[in-house]
């Protein structure tokens, strides 16, 4: 390893959910910048996405221990070696294992922050995390809130504009509408499957994505008289979303904020859609609305409220060139604010200068 070199402290790694973070760890690494990857715990056990086979060589684990002695270990791992600092990748934990180890060994350190991360420590401890690293990323403005008062560099992440390219779609008497994401209680899917048993035209709903509330949602669409409108498919890579997105007509990402005051910032499930320029109805919870315009690039609504979302998709059901017109809105979106190269690039450029 070469001075300038950055060492990665991860959470769970790799998990299927979080592609974002293989978008920047791979940039790291085509600039020669990467170091090594050290994970807290092992990943969701899931299909690694294809982006983690480059990065599989770089990834160590941090033995099973606390905290103290999982730093104890990263200072040994890196005691010999010349890098320049060591980034947490999430705010809780990871970035904890950053500080303490860089602090043993003299070096800067910063982390990043997302969503659920920032909420699971004291907003005490945060901020004093935050005052003493050397950068601070956040990658929406609902996160980036969390840190008011703190030097932080919102960076959003990005799409790979190329892999989820348009698709003509296909008109037929039935609607496919499509969902994707982990079947939790803030994805909002029961309320999807509320609003669908409100909808009067013919649909299909087609939900990719596993958790644990699959056998609810499904005993929830059985009670309502759903059985036969919707799908539930398994978890799927960006090898397989493409074509999930192109043979879809509408996609909903119906998002609330959980009785533990969990949410989503901007899912990926949301800048897929538009780089696939599918028209989107989604909610106004977490950062959203950062991405998703409504009116412009697709349809918002209040979260939580399945006859506010029942009445977006039942407007886009009835005219092709409205959804063709919000498709191409957030295409555009997608090209000038999230493309994947330049998201990464500037993900590289804080930490570069951060760690110089």
């Amino acid at each position: 390893m070469t001075a300038g070199k950055i060492a990665v402290v991860m959470s769970g790694f790799p998990r299927v959910s979080e592609t974002f973070a293989l978008g920047e760890l791979n940039a790291l690494k085509r600039r020669g910048k990467l170091a090594a990857i050290f994970a807290a715990k092992s990943g969701d056990g899931q299909t690694t996405q294809p982006a983690f086979e480059g990065l599989s060589p770089y990834v160590e684990y941090l033995p099973d221990l606390s905290i103290d002695l999982q730093s104890d270990f990263l200072v040994e791992k890196l005691r010999s070696q010349k890098i320049s600092g060591i980034h947490g990748y999430f705010a809780h934990r990871p970035a904890e294992i950053a500080q303490t180890a860089a602090a043993r060994l003299g070096l800067k350190f910063g982390f990043s922050t997302h969503a659920k991360d920032a909420r699971k420590i004291s907003s005490f401890e945060l901020g004093k995390r935050a005052k003493g690293a050397a950068c601070v990323i956040a990658c929406n403005r609902d996160v980036a809130e969390a840190l008011s008062g703190y030097r932080i560099h919102c960076l959003p992440h990005g799409v790979d504009a190329e892999a989820f390219s348009p698709v003509p779609e296909t008109t037929e008497e039935q609607l496919k509408i499509l969902a994707v994401g982990r079947l939790v209680e803030k994805k909002g899917f029961d309320v999807l499957i509320r609003a669908a048993s409100r909808l009067r035209f013919p649909f299909h709903i087609r939900i990719v994505g596993d958790g644990p509330e699959r056998n609810s949602l499904a005993n929830l669409a059985h009670e309502l008289g759903l059985g036969g409108k919707i799908t539930f498919a398994a978890t799927q890579t960006h090898n397989d979303l493409p074509s999930e997105y192109g043979n879809s007509n509408v996609v909903v990402v119906p998002s609330v904020v959980d009785r533990s005051g969990d949410r989503d910032g901007l899912p990926n499930v949301v800048l897929e859609a538009m780089a696939s320029a599918r028209a989107i109805v989604a909610t106004n919870a977490g950062a959203i609305e950062t991405a998703v315009f409504n009116e412009k690039n697709g349809l918002v609504v209040e979260q939580n409220d399945p006859e506010a979302l029942a009445a977006a998709m039942l407007r886009l059901s009835s005219s092709v060139s409205l959804r063709r017109s919000f498709g191409d809105a957030a295409r555009e979106t997608v090209l000038r604010k999230f493309e994947l190269t330049k998201c990464s690039d500037r993900f590289c450029d804080v930490l570069e200068e951060a760690y110089a």
